[in-house]
């Protein structure tokens, strides 16, 4: 792996020339290409000097606006301010925004198992198991993630941690490892815990720590391809924690895979929307994300129809297994999600992406937990 990690392929990027305020990119390209580059302490990204000096760097126009929000840095999104202090740059790698959803998926899994006690054991127990499905295996995923995007942020985000050269090749490598080792420990020892026979949730977390790498590295790379990539990312964030989340607490059944797995379509409309900030550096190195496949505008619609449609099914499917009041609260909790796709993403779904998440997602996730719960009942 070490040698899959020191390997940089180089960064082509495409002549730009200043008209007025306004951006054009010729079809022929420069002869001399742009590189990136590694030192033992410090990556750094720059443009080839040309004969015309015309190569400008698009890093001013993308830098976040005042500085960026110290908040934003520490949750790991867009509109983050520059920071030096180790610690604050490697927990912004690790995404913390990204960790609910996971954390969630172990509350639904202990939840729909019909096994969970208010006690301080199950408590611990179910802590820990967010733990490892959290900061640990989610933080592994989007460190390891942002190290194979290096390139791709290079053009669209250059005033991130590891393309800005504020973290070094090394220090990166180093907390890949120490998350997923951490990951995979904690779930063995809630194996042992659990007094599983067969170590489910250390399987899980293997399993779904090798999924995370085929879909960021190469050769697989499965978010080179739009379809695979998003649901394989979908399936990561609902399923896989659900399913340590009963594991642990009870049995995981065919039926319930099967359940989570169609909750996973949902995941992978929501993987959508963070294509669309990625569309100029996607297009740069050939990834096919839907947004680039078939456009953003019809890519919106995918997007938001995979979310609407899943959960219309799954509240179809507890209306058939005779828990109408669940199915209607399903419903409910699907309405306002509807009224925020037309309010925020619809519109501009690159500009609206955070203020959509943050607003819709919620009523999504609480439609998992009224989901478990009709299962434990």
């Amino acid at each position: 792996m070490s040698s899959v990690l020191n390997t940089v392929s180089s960064l082509r990027l495409s002549r730009i020339y200043s008209n007025k305020n306004h951006l054009r990119v010729p079809t022929q390209s420069v002869s001399t290409p742009a590189s990136v580059s590694f030192t033992r302490r410090k990556l750094s990204v720059r443009a080839a000097d040309t004969d015309t000096n015309e190569v400008k760097s698009k890093a001013p126009d993308k830098a976040p606006a005042g500085g960026g929000s110290s908040f934003n840095q520490l949750l790991g999104i867009k509109g983050a301010a520059q920071e030096t202090n180790k610690w604050k740059i490697r927990l912004q790698l690790t995404k913390p925004v990204t960790w609910p959803p996971l954390v969630w998926g172990v509350v639904c899994g202990a939840a729909a198992s019909g096994n969970f006690h208010w006690n301080l054991e199950d408590v611990a127990r179910s802590i820990l198991c967010m733990i490892m499905s959290g900061p640990c295996l989610t933080g592994y995923t989007q460190t390891l993630n942002d190290w194979y995007d290096r390139e791709i942020d290079a053009i669209n985000e250059p005033y991130r941690p590891i393309p800005s050269g504020a973290i070094s090749e090394n220090e990166v490598i180093t907390q890949i490892w120490l998350l997923l080792l951490g990951g995979i420990g904690i779930a063995g020892l809630l194996d042992v815990w659990a007094g599983h026979d067969t170590p489910i949730v250390f399987y899980l977390a293997l399993g779904g720590s090798l999924l995370s790498y085929i879909y960021s590295a190469p050769p697989l790379k499965l978010k080179q391809n739009g379809w695979i990539g998003n649901f394989a990312l979908g399936a990561s964030y609902i399923s896989l924690p659900w399913w340590a989340g009963q594991a642990l607490f009870g049995t995981l059944t065919p039926d319930i895979i099967v359940l989570t797995l169609l909750y996973s379509i949902a995941g992978f409309g929501i993987a959508i929307v963070n294509d669309f900030k990625s569309i100029e550096g996607d297009k740069a190195l050939g990834l096919q994300s839907l947004p680039v496949a078939f456009g953003a505008e019809t890519a919106k619609w995918i997007c938001v129809g995979a979310i609407d449609i899943t959960q219309i099914s799954v509240a179809g499917y507890l209306l058939g297994a005779g828990k109408p009041y669940y199915a209607l609260a399903l419903l409910a909790l699907i309405v306002p999600q509807v009224v925020f796709q037309f309010q925020y993403f619809l519109k501009d779904p690159a500009k609206y992406d955070v203020k959509y998440q943050a607003s819709a997602q919620p009523f999504l996730v609480l439609g998992l937990l009224v989901t478990a719960l009709a299962i434990s009942h």
